[in-house]
Parts: C-alpha cells; structure tokens; sequence
C-alpha cells in the first residue's frame, strides 16, 4: 500500500465484523493468496482513509527473472520478510483473542501495545467500534470495562490515546 489505511475484515450473515488486520503505508496484503489453488479471498478490504494500492502480478514477482537481478531477489527477501511480520501479528493478535474475559483481551492487547511504542503512553490504530471488532467483544461491554479500568486506576485514557499505570 502507498497511502491510506486499510482494514481486512470478515462480516459474518448477519452483519457482524471481525478486523482481522490494520494495512498502514509501506505493508503488503493479500499475499496469503500468492500460492496456485489458494482459492477465493474470503476477507473484505476496506479502505477506512482515502488509499492508493499497487498490484503486483504474483507470479512474475515470485519467479526470478533470466538475469537473477539483485532488484528482484530483495523484492522476493521483502515478501517473505512481510509475511513473517504477518505471522508474528497473527500469532499476537490470537494471544490476545485467546483470552477468557474482555477485561483480559483488553490488558493483552493494551500491554502489547505499550511494549510496541515502548511508552506507557500511545495512540492506537482503532476507534471504540473497531478495537471491540479486533477483540471480538461486544462493544458496549468493552467500554464499561474501559471505565471500571480507568476507576481502578489501571489506565488513562481519552478516545484512541491510552495510558497504562
């Protein structure tokens, strides 16, 4: 992606959304579907800003050209190094998903967060309804436990900027 910001996402029948991933400038998606027979893409890309994407044809970035040029052997090293990068965030974000209790999704995700901008204090990448969709929670329920934190003394916090204490 060149500009924007992107969510992958799946909505179930009856309308309810699951964001799977943030896509910010610089990062790559869809490459989970690179591989022959991978099938259909089962998630939804919306753009949440204004973005400008890229295709690339798959099957020429993957295979190295006659001349085995250096320029195509470090777009082949940065595809894999992003789809390592993904796993990593996938593996994360099914750590946080893994907990029992919204109050525990919301100290795993905030917690990784801190350690991500190595701050107490940061902005992350959701509003209330898409940070209740990344943890799979029902939004209402999330915000109250938000405010029983927040009277707990446990966070700070004033839209998407949070503070732990």
């Amino acid at each position: 992606m060149v500009e924007g910001k992107l969510h992958i996402q799946q909505d179930d029948y009856w309308g309810n959304t699951n964001i799977l991933n943030t896509i910010e400038p610089g990062e790559l998606f869809g490459e989970a579907y690179v591989a022959p027979d991978s099938g259909a893409m089962l998630n939804d890309v919306i753009a949440v800003q204004d973005s400008t994407v890229i295709f690339f044809n798959a099957q020429k970035v993957i295979t190295n050209c006659p001349s085995a040029c250096r320029f195509h052997s470090l777009v082949i090293q940065n595809l894999l190094f992003s789809i390592s990068d993904k796993n990593r965030n996938l593996v994360q974000k099914l750590s946080h998903m893994s907990k029992r209790s919204t109050r525990e999704k919301l100290m795993s995700y905030l917690s990784e967060e801190s350690k991500k901008h190595n701050s107490a204090t940061f902005t992350i990448p959701f509003n209330r309804q898409q940070l209740a969709d990344f943890l799979s929670v029902d939004r209402s329920a999330m915000s109250n436990e938000l405010c029983k934190m927040r009277d707990e003394g446990l966070i700070i916090f004033e839209r998407s900027r949070f503070t732990l204490i």
